[in-house]
Parts: structure tokens; C-alpha cells; sequence
């Protein structure tokens, strides 16, 4: 896809992730943010949380590390003048050092899950740490684990891992179904609307086979078998 659709596709996302206002509200009140913290957000995208993190915790300042230009552009432009800062670069590679972090499905960008939960330990020595990441919440059909890979993990396994990483769990939630059911379809909305608009343009036949795709593997394949957790971690 070029520039112009794939600026398009998240538009309709609140942010990119299976997350509801209230839960998201939840999840910043445990993990206890003050004047004075120092958040990073790793694998930031455009940063909502972010954003309504330092928009609610005066004093807060707030930094977005990811490589998608129109992610970061995006969160440049809803910033205004909060204590905000995106920056180009990967998240893996981060050098600084936080006492508050969130990296919300984002472990690919460290290769896997245990990879994940090591890396972040040694970026928030000590602190707290909103980890989102997908688990199975049953038994995955060979069509899921080809679409998740094979490093998936149970969420008993998930929370093993998060304390060989020398984590403390303070807190986990899942997302819902409405949440995953929300999710998937404002994933495929800006796009969809951009074909009504646009069904003879050229790029067309691509984009629907990519919508269609997506909603028949969500339907068939992980509606139900991919889980979602939240889960607020200190060390």
C-alpha cells in the first residue's frame, strides 16, 4: 500500500490496541503516575495513552519512541503544548532509563514475549510497567498460529515469564469481546470508508481483498482464541 492508505487505515483507531475508555482510565490509575515521572511509551504509534497520561498528571513528562513517521506525526499534531516528546528511533534500541513505561502490543519489536519482558527490565530499573501483549485464550487452530506465530503464549505462561523477568504483577485485565469486536472493526473503518468513496480507483481490488481477508481470519480463525491483557508490573 502507498503513503496515502496506509495514513488512512488507523484513522478511526481510538488507539491500536483492543482497549475500552474506562479500562484505559483504570489502567493509568494503577500505575500510579506523579509530577515528577518520567514516561516512555515504547512502540508509542501515535501516543493517545500517552498523551491522556500527561494530560491528566501535571508535572508529567511523557516521551514516544516508534519508527512510523505517520504515527509519530500524528501525535506530534494532537500534542499541543503537553509535555510531550516523539522520537524516531526503535524502541529496542531505546538507551534512556524511566521510572514509568508503557509498551502496549509491541514485543515483536524485541522479537518475543520473554524478549520483551527482559528488555524493559533493564529500561525501567525500577518503576512501573504497563506490558500489554496477546496471549491464547484457547487453543489456537493451525490458521491462527500461522497469522501469530509460534511464541504465543497462555496467560499463565505470560505471567511466568513477567516474573522470571523479575517483574511483580500489581495488576492484570483482559479485553473483552466488545473491546476486541471494536477494535477489529475501527481497524478496518478508515479503509473501508476510503473504498466506498473510491471503489474504481486503481488501488481498490487491494484494498478490499485486504479488508474482506482480515474480517473472514477474525472471524474464523482468532475471534475468541487471541486474548489481550494489560497488566501493570514493578520492579
Amino acid at each position: 500500500m502507498d503513503d496515502e492508505l496506509n495514513a488512512l487505515r488507523r484513522t478511526r483507531m481510538r488507539w491500536n490496541t483492543p482497549l475500552s475508555e474506562p479500562h484505559a482510565e483504570l489502567l493509568l490509575d494503577r500505575m500510579a503516575l506523579d509530577a515528577g515521572h518520567d514516561l516512555v511509551d515504547l512502540g508509542c504509534g501515535w501516543g493517545e495513552l500517552l498523551l491522556r497520561a500527561v494530560a491528566r498528571t501535571p508535572g508529567l513528562r511523557g516521551t514516544g519512541v516508534d519508527t512510523d513517521v505517520t504515527g509519530l506525526e500524528r501525535g506530534r499534531a494532537a500534542a499541543g503544548d503537553r509535555a510531550v516528546e516523539f522520537v524516531e528511533a526503535d524502541a529496542a534500541a531505546w538507551e534512556g532509563r524511566a521510572d514509568r513505561a508503557f509498551c502496549i502490543g509491541s514485543a515483536h519489536i524485541f522479537g518475543s514475549t520473554k524478549a520483551a519482558l527482559d528488555g524493559l527490565a533493564r529500561k525501567v530499573p525500577s518503576g512501573r510497567l504497563l506490558y500489554g501483549d496477546g496471549f491464547w485464550a484457547a487453543p489456537p487452530n493451525p490458521a491462527a498460529q500461522e497469522i501469530f506465530g509460534p511464541d504465543m503464549l497462555t496467560l499463565p505462561d505470560l505471567l511466568d515469564a513477567a516474573a522470571a523477568a523479575g517483574w511483580r504483577v500489581l495488576h492484570f485485565s483482559t479485553a473483552d469481546q466488545l473491546e476486541w469486536d471494536d477494535f477489529e472493526s475501527t481497524s478496518r473503518a478508515g479503509w473501508a470508508e476510503w473504498l466506498a468513496a473510491h471503489p474504481d480507483d486503481p488501488r481498490a481490488g487491494e484494498v478490499r481483498e485486504w479488508l474482506d481477508r482480515r474480517l473472514r481470519e477474525y472471524v474464523r480463525d482468532y475471534r475468541g482464541v487471541l486474548g489481550f491483557t494489560y497488566l501493570v508490573l514493578e520492579r
